[in-house]
């Protein structure tokens, strides 16, 4: 296991809404979710970073004597240049990485299907290409920073032109890729098919609840990152109607912007989902922090005048009542659960099924019983509430999505029940 200096630095020129302990603290999560071993987290207070180490040159000087023993890596909190980056190697002697490149280690490390490989890889290209000038040795380090995964180390004289071609190539590939979604999407809007997103910061518990409402089998663990592969599965409400819940990568303050661009294949289920469940750690101390990066995210996708239900997660770990029923007056439609515990399930579906109800219809339904097969159908996409078999027909009243009654039902005795 790699050994690394953390450096969190505190630009007064920039407006922080985070203190830079609470900075630092996210990067030593960041670096935990890299399988990294933190020796040290040094912070420090700069003016505006200097074209050529970001820090000062006496500062940089001072990270170099405390990297001499049992430091293979430097991590800075902030992005450096390729000038930057290079510069501070030769004076620190370490392998020097940013935050950008930490957060790709992660990606690289947690992305599992074609999909999010290719999108992993395109976000390390677009990343790559502009400091490319010069700067050979970084090709062999851009499985994200850390480790040897991602594209691996070419000729620089070749680089630019063969990364250009490979970034047309992926985001050639990923264009197929919307296209195909939006297909289904597409279909799901002409079948009347409700959809919704989680979306929330990272380590939220957006998994932990997708598999606590559908056994969708998403890896869970207490780390950043987990979830980039995108899923969606189909949540079966109480009054019977089935709605499609997607799973989306988590979001993180300060987002690098070409990463939401890379991701937006998975993202565009936020874009154009019926709901939004913005999951949010009730635990964290800074919870609004965290929703206003997911807002600034949502803002940056157009999905910010979604209609919204905030899930208050992770209930069990937080004991003050007083700061619960605070944060229950100052988010929208919110609804206070434990996803690991499965606590508050009931309102939380209810409240879903609040936003689809005028989809659904209350009928008392005269089948003949040339027309068994429907029963099934009932039972698949419906809620029966009662069935009385008769000689002549089958009397079922039963709660129905509006287009299956449309599609299905036309030559069928039925009568809404008032």
């Amino acid at each position: 296991m790699e050994k690394a200096l953390l450096v969190t630095v505190n630009v007064e020129s920039e407006k922080n809404i985070w203190p830079i302990e609470d900075v630092a603290y996210e990067l030593e999560e960041l670096v935990a979710a890299s399988s990294v071993e933190v020796v040290n987290n040094i912070t420090c207070t700069i003016e505006k970073p200097t074209a050529n180490f970001f820090l000062g040159r006496g500062k940089t000087e001072e990270i170099g004597f405390l990297s001499q023993d049992n430091i293979d890596v430097v991590i800075f909190s902030h992005d450096l240049s390729g000038t930057q980056q290079r510069n501070i190697e030769n004076v620190v002697g370490k392998k020097v990485i940013d935050r950008t490149q930490l957060i790709l280690d992660i990606f690289a490390r947690h992305a599992k299907s074609p999909e999010g490989k290719m999108q992993v890889e395109l976000a390390q290209l677009a990343y790559l290409l502009p400091r490319l000038i010069g700067k050979g040795l970084i090709l062999s380090r851009m499985g994200g920073g850390i480790g040897t995964r991602g594209p691996g180390e070419t000729k620089l004289e070749s680089d630019r032109r063969r990364i250009r071609k490979r970034i047309d190539k992926l985001e050639s590939e990923l264009h197929h890729l919307m296209l195909h979604r939006k297909n289904i999407r597409k279909k799901r809007k002409e079948n009347s098919v409700p959809s919704l997103a989680l979306v929330g910061y990272t380590n939220a518990g957006k998994s932990t609840l997708i598999n606590a409402l559908t056994n969708a089998g998403q890896v869970i663990y207490d780390g950043l990152f987990t979830t980039l592969d995108p899923v969606s599965k189909s949540l079966h409400l109480p009054n019977g109607e089935n709605v499609i819940i997607s799973d989306t990568v988590g979001f993180l303050n300060d987002l690098p912007h070409h990463l939401v661009e890379a991701f937006k294949a998975t993202l565009e289920e936020v874009i154009d989902c019926d709901l939004l469940l913005h999951v949010l750690d009730c635990s964290h101390p800074r919870v609004y922090e965290h929703a206003k990066a997911v807002t600034e995210v949502l803002r940056e996708l157009g999905a910010e005048e979604k209609k919204v239900i905030t899930v208050l997660n992770k209930a069990d770990l937080q004991e003050d009542k007083i700061w619960l029923a605070q944060l229950m007056r100052d988010f929208p439609n919110p609804v206070v659960i434990s996803a690991k515990l499965k606590q508050n399930f009931d309102e939380l579906l209810t409240k879903i099924q609040e936003n689809f109800q005028s989809k659904m219809v209350l009928l008392d339904v005269s089948l003949p019983h040339s027309r068994m097969e429907l029963i099934d159908l009932f039972y698949r996409e419906g809620k029966v509430e009662k069935v009385d078999y008769q000689p002549k027909e089958i009397k079922i009243r039963v709660n129905l999505p509006k287009i299956i009654v449309s599609k299905y039902l036309k030559d069928i005795d039925v009568k809404k029940v008032n």
